[in-house]
């Protein structure tokens, strides 16, 4: 089996391609550190005939990255989507598997849990970053009716799993609470269905072959908020600072289901919160 693999370099791409090897796939990786440009063109000319899969990673991955950058945001995230569709048509490409986000959900409460099937109203997303995304989604849907090749759509949660300089939310905090006699934070009830980053590689791995059209979450089993990361952190580090709300009432929660990735695709997160912030801890003493 052999893949084609985009954003080959990022955070997520790297743990994909160990992965792969640990299965057995060849993974021919590309990304913008060794001159791809999912824009261009002449790009198309480096998917190999015929592979099993292309993984599509490579874009602008956050909100930051696309804010008030409306035209960078679209240019690459969009345009350079339809480029690699172009370019699974052109090579015969067997899947196209595409990294979207659960940022795609509005009106999101603790309450209502997000599937797959829950409706999106284009006009409460404030986020480039998301809009680009949904606009690449039905992009997909569109050309898989007309005949593209089976399409696997997966709405990843929020990452977790960060060792270097740059840190996810969790890892952040977790810093925070083991540098500083203070930790401040907007709302304690404030959060989010985080997945480690390995889980999010091997769903990837285990979407290779799926057939027809489909969209699959990958989130954590359970809504984990900043109380709970940095009470855990707190026992994990034999730290107690002291921790304050600027603004209790400003609840964020966005609370995803992984139901259909644990049916379709047999996948469920093996790397919890309290896990990975043990292993942190572990790590720093």
């Amino acid at each position: 089996m052999k893949i084609f693999l985009t954003g080959a370099d990022g955070f997520v791409g790297k743990h994909v391609a160990t992965a792969c090897v640990k299965m057995g796939i060849e993974v021919v990786g590309v990304d913008i550190s060794s001159g791809f440009d999912v824009r261009s063109k002449e790009a198309r000319k480096e998917v190999p005939k015929n592979v099993d899969a292309i993984v599509h990673l490579a874009g602008l991955s956050n909100d930051p990255m696309c804010r008030d950058n409306g035209y960078e945001c679209f240019e690459t995230n969009v345009l350079g989507t339809l480029n690699i569709m172009e370019a699974a048509k052109e090579r015969g490409a067997k899947q196209l598997i595409f990294a979207s986000t659960e940022w795609v959900y509005d009106n999101c409460t603790a309450e209502e849990q997000k599937t797959e099937e829950s409706l999106i109203n284009i006009q409460n997303i404030d986020s480039e970053y998301a809009l680009s995304k949904l606009v690449s989604e039905s992009n997909l849907r569109q050309q898989y009716l007309h005949g593209f090749c089976p399409t696997t759509i997966l709405r990843f949660g929020i990452i977790c799993g960060t060792t270097g300089a740059k840190k996810s939310a969790v890892e952040a905090l977790f810093m925070s609470v083991k540098e500083n006699d203070e930790v401040t934070v907007g709302s304690l009830q404030s959060g989010r269905c985080f997945v480690h980053v390995s889980d999010i590689a091997e769903g990837i791995v285990k979407s290779i072959g799926t057939p027809g059209f489909e969209i699959v979450n990958l989130a954590g089993d359970t809504l984990i908020t900043l109380e709970d990361i940095i009470n855990t952190s707190k026992e994990v580090l034999g730290k107690n600072p002291t921790v304050k709300e600027s603004d209790p009432s400003a609840v964020s929660v966005r609370n995803i289901s992984n139901t259909k990735a644990k049916e379709l695709l047999n996948w469920s997160p093996s790397i919890t919160v309290d896990t990975w912030l043990k292993e942190l801890a572990e790590h720093e003493n």
